[in-house]
C-alpha cells in the first residue's frame, strides 16, 4: 500500500517531466518578462524627467473686438487696445502694421454684413506702422478727415499684419453717421485770468460750421485741462454739462502746477447725440500764488503782574494756505511797522503767545500779520496797546 501511493507521488508525464513542472515553468516565465519590462518602464520615466521644456506658446493678439471711435469736427478718431507683446519676425503672431478699413454705406442700407462682403467693397484707407505701434502706450488711433456732403453711414474694421505680409482676419465693426454740420471750434484767449480761487478762460465763439454752413451749430462747450507734461487733453471735461457761456472759471487748480487747456464747442449731431468740435487753440498757464493772506483780526493784548507778562491773543486766519504768523512789538507808536520788533523766531503756529521780555509800567504796542506757504505776508492787523503792571 506505501510503495503504491509513493509511486503516485513520483509519477512522470510520457515525456519525463514530472506532473508539477508545467506550473513552476509558467511562474519562472512571468518572473523573467517582469524582470525584463521592469528597466524599460524606469528608462521610459528617466527619459520623460530629462525631456527640456517646452517653449510658451505665443498669445499675440491677431485681431481686436474692442475697436471703438468717435466724431470730432469733420475727423472720425479710431480707437483700440496697443497689443502687450509683439513677437519676432519670423513669428506668424508679429504685428508689423494695422491697415484701416472703410465702407461707406446707405443710412437706410442693411445692418448685417459678412466679412467676405466688407473686404470686396471696403477701401483701405490708411494704415498704423511699427513705429507707431512701437511708441504706444495703452492705446493705438487713427483719425480719417472727412469730408461730407451728404447722410451716409460709414462702417470701420481694422486688419493686423504680420512681418511676412499675412493678414490677418477683420475686427469688430463700427459703425457711425456723422453729422456734416458741427460747429468749428472757439478761439481761446492766450492769457487766462488767474485769482486766488480761480483760473478763467474766455474765448471767442465760432460763426460757422466745419461744412461752411452759417451760424454755428452750438449746445455750448466743454473746457479740458491737462498737467503741462502730457501730450494729450485730458478725456474728461472739467464741466459736468455743456457752459452756455463764453467763459469758464477752473477752481480746482493748484498754484504751481503747470496746465494746458483746450475748448470744444458742442453740436447737436445724427440723431441728437452731440457731437464735438475739433479742439481750440492750447493755452498754457502755471498759476503762482502771489495773493497774500488777509489781515489777522481779534487782536487782544492782557498783563499778569504774577509772572510779569502780556498774553496776546488773536483770531485764526480762514485761508487754507496759512502757514504761521508772525508777532511785532514796539514802545514807540509812531516808528515805521517794518522796524518794530518780531518777537518769534519761527512762525507761531498757535494764535496765543506770552510776552514776558517787559518791563513794569513801560507801555507796549502789538501788531500780527499772517504769513502762507508761498511766503507771502499779509497786511498788519490792527495794533492794540497794555501796560506791563
Amino acid at each position: 500500500m506505501k510503495a503504491q501511493v509513493k509511486a503516485q507521488a513520483t509519477r512522470h508525464s510520457p515525456e519525463g517531466e514530472s506532473v508539477n513542472a508545467p506550473r513552476a515553468k509558467s511562474l519562472s516565465s512571468l518572473l523573467i518578462f517582469a524582470l525584463c519590462l521592469a528597466p524599460c518602464v524606469l528608462t521610459v520615466s528617466a527619459c520623460g524627467k530629462r525631456h527640456p521644456p517646452l517653449p510658451p506658446v505665443e498669445r499675440v493678439p491677431q485681431r481686436t473686438e474692442l475697436l471703438s471711435g468717435v466724431q470730432r469736427g469733420n475727423q472720425v478718431i479710431l480707437s483700440w487696445p496697443a497689443p502687450r507683446r509683439n513677437a519676432s519676425d519670423e513669428s506668424v503672431q508679429s504685428i508689423r502694421r494695422v491697415d484701416v478699413y472703410r465702407l461707406a454705406e446707405a443710412v437706410e442700407g442693411p445692418l448685417p454684413l459678412t466679412e467676405e462682403e466688407f473686404s470686396a467693397r471696403a477701401t483701405l484707407i490708411g494704415s498704423v506702422d511699427e513705429a507707431q505701434i512701437a511708441r504706444a502706450a495703452d492705446t493705438l488711433e487713427y483719425t480719417d478727415e472727412l469730408s461730407l456732403s451728404e447722410p451716409v453711414r460709414l462702417r470701420y474694421a481694422l486688419r493686423y499684419v504680420n512681418a511676412a505680409g499675412q493678414r490677418a482676419t477683420f475686427s469688430n465693426f463700427l459703425l457711425i453717421e456723422p453729422a456734416a454740420s458741427v460747429s468749428l471750434p472757439p478761439v481761446v484767449a492766450q492769457t487766462p485770468e488767474i485769482k486766488e480761487d480761480a483760473v478763467t478762460l474766455r474765448w471767442a465763439a465760432p460763426e460757422a460750421n466745419v461744412d461752411g454752413t452759417r451760424p454755428a451749430n452750438l449746445l455750448g462747450y466743454n473746457v479740458y485741462r491737462s498737467a503741462g507734461s502730457q501730450n494729450e487733453p485730458a478725456q474728461t471735461p472739467l464741466n459736468t454739462r455743456p457752459v452756455n457761456a463764453t467763459s469758464f472759471a477752473d477752481q480746482s487748480f493748484k498754484f504751481g502746477e503747470e496746465y494746458v487747456y483746450v475748448v470744444r464747442a458742442v453740436s447737436l449731431g445724427t440723431g441728437g447725440e452731440p457731437v464735438e468740435s475739433l479742439n481750440s487753440n492750447a493755452v498754457s498757464v502755471k498759476p503762482l500764488d502771489v495773493f497774500p493772506p488777509a489781515a489777522p483780526t481779534g487782536l487782544t493784548a492782557a498783563a499778569s503782574p504774577s509772572p510779569l507778562r502780556i498774553s496776546v491773543f488773536f483770531a485764526a486766519n480762514q485761508e487754507r494756505d496759512v502757514a504761521g504768523y508772525n508777532l511785532f512789538r514796539s514802545d514807540n507808536p509812531d516808528l515805521p511797522k517794518e522796524s518794530w520788533t518780531r518777537l518769534n523766531r519761527e512762525l507761531l503756529q498757535r494764535t496765543t503767545f506770552q510776552d514776558e521780555a517787559v518791563t513794569s509800567g513801560q507801555k507796549y504796542f502789538y501788531y500780527v500779520v499772517a504769513v502762507d506757504t508761498a511766503g507771502n505776508t499779509s497786511r498788519p492787523s490792527e495794533v492794540q496797546t497794555e501796560t506791563a503792571p
